[in-house]
């Protein structure tokens, strides 16, 4: 055991101090619609509560179809960056902004007009619906801001700037969570709002995140050799199509994976309110631990696109085979605080006693699946800095939709073990994509297969 942890101290060094600040990060999105729930469940009730789980469910396909566009910038921002090509750094910062603006408007659009329509035919009861539909145009308008402040982020990211968007996303969580109780209580005489008081603070919060993530980046000496080029006029087609061979398969495997937490979510609706609250109490704790585990993930995608882009296979595998080190060992960790507290966590979003009946053994599932769930990240991660996206597409497809969600539908609803046995099915999918991910990997890694994307260069730069 000592010879491995000499093997690799200085990986997991590096590795903890990218990760950490991106971890903070990363939990900020989710403390986001964490601090919404319980400000709901504690100010709004059991129904607004069921309402918020919808919403997050409907919600969480469009974003993550954001998010993982505005990451195919990352792992290209990390290989030049490897091979100090810093003009090119900004070129792909012009065309991500670029691309980001663009599709948080066609989200929205599909949102407003798409799934607005839709929730009313999803099976779920009508007081639910009436309270979700004014959160998730509020929460879907809030998207356009967040992938403005998520480009930056991933810029600096990319060039190893981990911190400055941990310290903006602690501040505008702080500012979403006073406003947010604020707004549903109806403090300083403002009249009482509900649920769509947590749509107004989180729509705020992340426009003043957007505004604080952009200017840093404009006005810090740290980047001021990379976006020399930086210009709406250096928007070019070649540059967008190569973020999105990245960033398309990127948002693909997130939709695969959280559409099927989702579709999850939907089938407990058809259970009954106070299963659907409950799951929506578990599915946000482990909803954090995720996003930490994700920050790991994003640590592993950066070194290994600095490696990979320099064709330096040895420590491109050391490096990563250290992430999976760290994340296993911290997921084991919150496993054992979801089953020891299982009885005590669920009080800290609700006081309903049958919700928190259901979400203490939820937890216990929930904790199983902590270790395929920190593995898969990891993996996807790795994966993606070495630009190997089309495979790992696949594997979330079937592990999720092939696998998770129709074993979860089998068991939950025609074997009648309810929400207990939707749960089942989504561990079963998160281990079966953990462990094919790792197959992957451990193949490329040591086959040297994938070769470095070739930077693009413009006619005018010839």
């Amino acid at each position: 055991m000592r010879a491995v942890y000499q093997k690799y101290k200085p990986y997991y060094l590096e590795s903890l101090k990218l990760a950490i600040p991106v971890i903070i990060s990363n939990v900020g999105h989710t403390a986001v619609q964490m601090s919404d729930t319980i400000i709901v469940g504690h100010f709004a009730g059991t129904v607004s509560l069921a309402a918020v789980s919808t919403v997050n469910s409907l919600f969480m396909v469009p974003l993550v179809i954001g998010m993982g566009i505005s990451y195919g910038l990352t792992p290209l921002i990390a290989q030049n960056n490897g091979r100090k090509n810093h003009k090119e750094c900004g070129l792909l910062l012009s065309n991500s902004l670029f691309l980001n603006i663009l599709s948080g408007i066609i989200l929205f659009c599909g949102i407003y007009f798409g799934t607005m329509l839709l929730i009313g035919h999803l099976d779920q009861s009508r007081e639910v619906v009436t309270e979700a539909k004014p959160y998730l145009f509020l929460l879907s308008l809030s998207l356009i801001p967040l992938l403005i402040f998520n480009t930056f982020k991933q810029f600096a990211e990319g060039l190893g700037f981990t911190k400055q968007a941990m310290m903006i996303s602690i501040w505008g969580n702080l500012i979403n969570i006073l406003l947010g109780i604020i707004f549903v209580k109806g403090l300083f005489g403002i009249q009482p709002m509900g649920i769509r008081g947590v749509g107004y603070s989180t729509l705020i919060d992340r426009c003043l995140m957007a505004a604080v993530m952009g200017i840093y980046v404009f006005r810090s000496k740290n980047f001021k050799t990379y976006l020399t080029d930086f210009a709406i006029k250096n928007i070019d087609r070649l540059r967008g199509i190569q973020i999105m061979k990245i960033g398309a398969p990127v948002a693909m495997q997130y939709t695969f994976e959280i559409s099927a937490f989702g579709g999850a979510a939907l089938l407990v609706g058809t259970i009954g309110v106070v299963a659907q609250a409950a799951h929506q109490v578990t599915i946000t704790m482990a909803s954090m631990t995720y996003m930490m585990a994700s920050g790991i993930g994003a640590a592993a995608a950066i070194k290994s696109g600095n490696y990979f882009g320099v064709s330096d296979h040895r420590n491109l595998r050391l490096a990563a085979i250290s992430n999976y080190h760290i994340v296993l060992l911290f997921m084991s960790f919150t496993a054992v605080i979801f089953a020891l507290g299982r009885h005590l966590l669920p009080w800290i979003i609700t006081s309903d006693e049958e919700v928190i009946t259901i979400a203490s053994q939820l937890l216990i599932i929930a904790a199983f699946f902590q270790l395929f769930d920190g593995a898969q990240v990891v993996g996807l991660g790795v994966l993606r800095g070495m630009g190997d996206v089309n495979v790992p597409t696949v594997i979330t497809f079937l592990a999720y939709w092939v696998i998770g969600l129709p074993v979860g539908y089998l068991l939950g609803i025609k074997f009648n073990l309810g929400v207990y046995g939707v749960w089942y099915g989504l561990v079963l999918g998160l281990g079966t994509a953990s462990v094919l991910l790792f197959a992957r990997f451990n193949v490329l890694s040591k086959s040297h297969k994938i070769k470095p994307a070739i930077p693009i260069v413009a006619k005018d730069q010839k």
